[in-house]
């Protein structure tokens, strides 16, 4: 990669890092707000709707602004916005009938990102898969650090300062867009590489699957803590055992947690090598394909199992999505990069929203592991939908995907 490459991804990168970082937060303290506002898991989850459906619902908007505006510009939107509601939440995290509204105002600034950043990405970057992978790691890194950080910060310092530090790490993307040479491509040029953009039916097929994905993505992150710390008590005994008792089940959660999308970092490297080397479509239907068992394991495990089974689902639920990300660029006009990826992301995060309403209904009327299993259901309708996409890329001018 050359240097103004190398520049759009340094801010791209840590963009992608924030935008899943400020999603990550609130699962990671779930539990412990559940008890601070003394309300049901169930009412302390829907507190997040608004934040996680703001988050998708507004990517088209911005994906637009982005091809109007320039992505940079975006981009220091969204970390001022962010970081401002991050202090907001922090001074109102008491008040669940205030909080509520500074977690959605951090879902619509973090909705800027996709769009802009991924945009960014497939227009300027020439090796889309290789970009989109060390994009995606990033993102991964950001979906890892913010359940062990927020899960430590609380417990040494309680809910209000995890906002805290939430907000004055999103102001620093403002420092980081200063320091950065990168520049975007003026409104309205044409960009360097080629774009297929010439099969509407495969890319409308292409949106069905990658909406299933979002609701299997959020089902599985805004649960995944408060799984591990349900399903894992005699792993969590066993683990402060080993450390004299030091810390508690909620810190354990949020780092197995971690630990799980650390390992998905793996697995976006993966999906941008198999990216590279492979046709698209299929290492697409193989990553999705495979997390169907993993999810059905996940829901009839518990403890040390229960980890092994979320790590492989982890690994190759991330991984695909510099296939996924690659694809759109693919089928996808220059010129309407971002705001192919805002209608990507209005679904995927928009629609994949509802899986928190989907969540607390299943849970409160089959359990907690009936979830694992719903998802797997998602997924298996998810591999129907990339088949049938498969189908519709085999004619000649599409069969490079």
């Amino acid at each position: 990669m050359n240097t103004r490459e190398r520049s759009i991804l340094g801010v791209t990168c840590f963009g992608h890092f924030m935008s899943h970082f400020n999603m990550l937060v609130f699962p990671a303290v779930l539990l412990p707000l559940t008890g601070s506002l003394h309300l049901s898991m169930t009412d302390t989850l829907a507190l997040s709707f608004w934040m996680y459906l703001l988050f998708g619902l507004t990517a088209l908007p911005w994906g637009l602004a982005a091809d109007r505006f320039g992505p940079r510009r975006l981009l220091g939107v969204f970390h001022l916005g962010a970081g401002l509601c991050g202090f907001w939440a922090a001074a109102n995290i008491g008040n669940p009938n205030v909080l509520w509204i500074a977690l959605a105002g951090i879902g619509l600034f973090s909705g800027i990102y996709h769009p802009a950043g991924l945009g960014w990405i497939a227009k300027e970057v020439e090796n889309t898969s290789r970009g989109m992978a060390y994009n995606g790691m990033f993102g991964n890194l950001g979906l890892a650090t913010a359940p062990v950080l927020a899960g430590t910060v609380n417990y040494f310092w309680g809910t209000r300062m995890v906002y805290i530090v939430l907000g004055i790490i999103n102001l620093g993307g403002l420092v980081l867009l200063a320091m950065s040479s990168a520049e975007s491509t003026a409104v309205g040029a044409g960009s360097k590489k080629k774009h297929q953009g010439n099969s509407l039916p495969a890319f409308l097929v292409l949106l069905v699957a990658m909406t299933l994905g979002g609701i299997v993505y959020r089902g599985t992150s805004v649960t995944l803590p408060a799984y591990f710390e349900l399903q894992s008590v005699e792993l969590y005994q066993y683990l402060t055992k080993l450390t004299g008792g030091l810390g508690s089940a909620n810190v354990v959660a949020t780092l197995l947690t971690s630990f799980i999308f650390f390992i998905g970092i793996a697995g976006q490297y993966t999906g941008g090598w198999v990216g590279e080397r492979f046709k698209l479509t299929s290492g697409y239907l193989l990553f999705h394909l495979i997390t169907i068992p993993m999810a059905l394991a996940m829901a009839a495990s518990t403890n040390g199992t229960l980890v092994f089974f979320a790590m492989i689902h982890g690994f190759f639920l991330l991984g695909m999505q510099p296939l996924e990300n690659t694809l759109v660029a693919r089928l996808t006009p220059a010129n309407f990069l971002s705001s192919a990826y805002g209608m990507k992301f209005i679904l995927t995060f928009g629609v994949g929203a509802l899986s928190v309403k989907m969540v607390g209904l299943v849970k409160s009327s089959w359990g907690f592991p009936a979830v694992y299993q719903t998802l797997a259901g998602f997924s298996t309708l998810l591999v129907l939908a990339i088949i049938i996409l498969i189908k519709a890329l085999g004619r000649p001018s599409t069969a490079r995907a």
